[in-house]
């Protein structure tokens, strides 16, 4: 699992470099994800633009990295791909999370879901 982290503007960016987050990484993606954002950073945006496909599992290792930062933590999605925004559409997930068409739109304010 191929994670890139960096800091912008006091926040934590990780870029998912993997085109799939399905049941095959799952676990490897939580855990993973946990030692990037050991991080003290707040906010926590997370890059999905490379990642064409999506699962129920992968969708689950999403909310578990969301559980696992929260309560005093914030995860935030950019750049989700049609196939993957789907399935947050779908299961209304993206009434959870707060959602930016771009990475860069993350930090310009502009919000798509709260």
């Amino acid at each position: 699992m191929d994670l890139q982290a960096e800091v912008r503007d006091q926040a934590l960016v990780v870029a998912v470099q993997e085109n799939r987050v399905d049941a095959a990484v799952a676990i490897q993606f939580k855990d993973k994800m946990r030692e990037v954002t050991a991080t003290p950073h707040e906010r926590v945006v997370m890059d999905l633009s490379l990642v064409d496909f999506l699962d129920s599992s992968g969708l689950g290792a999403v909310v578990a990295v969301m559980k696992f930062l929260a309560p005093g933590r914030k995860l935030e999605l950019a750049g989700l791909t049609p196939t993957v925004a789907k399935v947050f559409r779908l299961t209304r997930m993206d009434t959870v999370f707060t959602l930016h068409d771009t990475i860069e739109s993350a930090f310009s304010g502009d919000a798509d879901a709260a």
